[in-house]
């Protein structure tokens, strides 16, 4: 009687064990889950500080009467689809994130030909408000890469964590799923020709 008392307490006591290892690690989950979902916000926040600085850059080059119209047009189209394109930080699939990414490369192409075709203009570029914007548009690039590398560590972390051993087991019982990152674009591991 006293050995099945002990073994009671012993299965009592690894059950227990199993139980908090659980909790716990479902509320890792949970917390790490909250951390890729507040990246993924911040991505989205700095393309939304770019997406709205954009109609700035286009009326103050609109300024310059012979400026390529096809060029602003391109770049308000551009705009227009990427701010249409949303991603629900609960549910990033590869195919969202891909979409999304096309979108914001076409911004992102879009801004490289106008600031390409301004540099025949020397008096917009002399222009105090272009020089702002244009170095406004500079840091949020910036600050765009920043906080899709700071998703991508999210997502690695939290990526390690569900399929670690033994939290893919709670990860599995309570629906968490690996996640996706941001990727480098087709070609971009070539330099791009520059020339003059």
């Amino acid at each position: 009687m006293k050995a099945g008392r002990i073994i009671t307490i012993v299965i009592v006591a690894v059950l227990a064990l199993l139980l908090f290892r659980g909790c716990s690690g479902y509320n890792g989950l949970v917390k790490q889950d909250e951390v890729v979902k507040e990246k993924w916000n911040n991505v989205q926040s700095d393309y939304q500080r770019r997406a709205d600085l954009i109609p700035n850059l286009v009326n103050t080059v609109k300024g310059e009467a012979n400026f390529e119209q096809q060029t602003l047009i391109n770049v308000i189209e551009a705009r227009s689809k990427a701010t249409q394109v949303k991603v629900d930080p609960n549910n990033i699939t590869p195919e969202k994130l891909a979409e999304f990414q096309q979108a914001q490369s076409g911004v992102s192409s879009a801004l490289s030909r106008l600031l390409a075709v301004v540099e025949s203009y020397p008096n917009l570029k002399a222009n105090e408000g272009f020089r702002n914007l244009q170095t406004q548009l500079e840091g949020t690039e910036n600050r765009i890469k920043v906080a899709r590398n700071d998703f991508n560590a999210a997502v690695k972390d939290y990526n390690t964590q569900v399929r670690s051993f033994p939290m893919n087991i709670v990860a599995g019982m309570f629906g968490f799923k690996q996640k996706e990152g941001f990727a480098a674009e087709p070609g971009s591991d070539k330099a791009p020709e520059v020339k003059f």
